[in-house]
C-alpha cells in the first residue's frame, strides 16, 4: 500500500507542471553515446511519448555519430575529426546520409509508435539550408574545411509546425542542404538550437553524456542546478565551462535570447531523466535561464 501511495504522490507533485506546460512546445536533442544502448534510447522515446500523451508537443533532433563512424569503418573509410567535427567528403556524405535518414531515424519513428505515440521522420536538408561551415586554425591562421559540414542559415518550420498541429511528434535528423543543392552534415546541438528558436519553444532539452554543468568534472556532487545568463562568462573565464560543453552553452545563450524560456542540459544515462527534470520539482541536471 505504502509503495502504491508514494507512485500517486509523484503523479500529484506532476500535475501542475503538466497543467503550466500544457500546449507548449519543447525541442529535445539526443545522440553521442547513449545511441549504443538500445535500453537507454527507448527510455529518452518513452519519456517523450508520455509528454505527447499529457498534452506538451515534443520535437526530436537526433544525431548519430557513432553509428555513423562504424558504417564508415565497415565500408574501410576511416572517420577523420577536426576540432570535434566529423571531415565529411562526398564518400562519408553517403553513409552519413543513409544511416541517419534511412536507419537511425526510422527505427526511432517505429519505438515511438509502438509506445502510442504518433510520429513522422523529418529529413532535416527538406527543411534546414545551411553554408559552408569554415573556420581559422587558432594556430597557423589557415582556413579549415571540413568538407560537407554545414551551419545552419535558416529553417523551413511550417512543416514543422503542420505535424505539431496534428498532434505528431516530428523526428528531425541533423542535415541540410546548401546554396549547391547537396546535402550537408550538421551539429544536431546546431539543429536542435534552430529549430527551438524557430519555433520559440517553451524548452530546449540537451540530453548528454553528463549529468549537466559540474563545477568539478570529477565530482558528480558539484551539479550545478540552475544557472543564469549573467553567470556564464565568468564561469567561461574560471574554466567550469570549457571543452565541449562550450558551445552546447554558447547555443543555450542564442536559444534563450531568442525567445527560448528555459534549457536544460541532463543526464541521457539516467532512466527517465527527461520527466525528472521537467515534471519534479527538484529536475535532475542543469537548467540555464535568462
Amino acid at each position: 500500500m505504502q509503495q502504491m501511495i508514494e507512485k500517486a504522490s509523484v503523479l500529484v507533485e506532476a500535475l501542475p507542471y503538466i497543467q503550466k506546460f500544457r500546449g507548449d512546445t519543447v525541442v529535445v536533442k539526443f545522440g553521442g553515446s547513449i545511441m549504443e544502448s538500445e535500453i537507454g534510447y527507448r527510455n529518452i522515446l518513452k519519456d517523450v511519448a508520455f509528454m505527447e500523451c499529457v498534452g506538451l508537443q515534443p520535437v526530436i533532433v537526433h544525431g548519430g555519430g557513432k553509428a555513423v563512424s562504424k558504417k564508415m569503418r565497415e565500408a574501410h573509410i576511416q572517420p577523420t575529426f577536426v576540432q570535434g567535427l566529423r571531415v565529411t567528403d562526398e564518400q562519408t556524405m553517403g553513409v552519413v546520409e543513409k544511416v541517419l535518414n534511412n536507419e537511425i531515424n526510422p527505427h526511432l519513428v517505429e519505438i515511438l509508435q509502438n509506445y502510442g505515440g504518433k510520429a513522422r521522420g523529418i529529413h532535416g536538408e527538406d527543411i534546414l539550408c545551411v553554408k559552408k561551415h569554415t573556420a581559422r586554425d587558432p594556430q597557423s591562421s589557415a582556413e579549415l574545411d571540413w568538407g560537407y559540414v554545414g551551419k545552419v542559415t535558416e529553417v523551413d518550420i511550417e512543416p514543422v509546425k503542420a505535424f505539431l498541429n496534428a498532434n505528431i511528434i516530428p523526428v528531425i535528423t541533423p542535415l541540410g542542404r546548401g546554396p549547391d543543392k547537396k546535402i550537408y552534415n550538421i551539429n544536431a546541438d546546431e539543429v536542435a538550437n534552430a529549430v527551438a528558436r524557430a519555433l520559440h519553444a517553451r524548452k530546449l532539452v540537451f540530453l548528454s553524456d553528463v549529468p549537466g554543468l559540474l563545477r568539478d568534472p570529477e565530482d558528480p556532487s558539484t551539479l550545478i542546478t540552475s544557472l543564469h545568463l549573467d553567470d556564464i562568462e565568468e564561469l567561461i573565464e574560471r574554466g567550469i565551462i570549457s571543452g565541449g560543453m562550450l558551445p552546447k552553452i554558447g547555443g543555450a545563450v542564442e536559444a534563450l535570447k531568442a525567445g527560448v524560456s528555459k534549457v536544460h542540459i541532463i543526464d541521457s544515462f539516467l532512466p527517465h531523466s527527461l520527466l525528472l527534470e521537467l515534471f519534479t520539482d527538484k529536475g535532475v541536471g542543469t537548467e540555464i535561464v535568462n
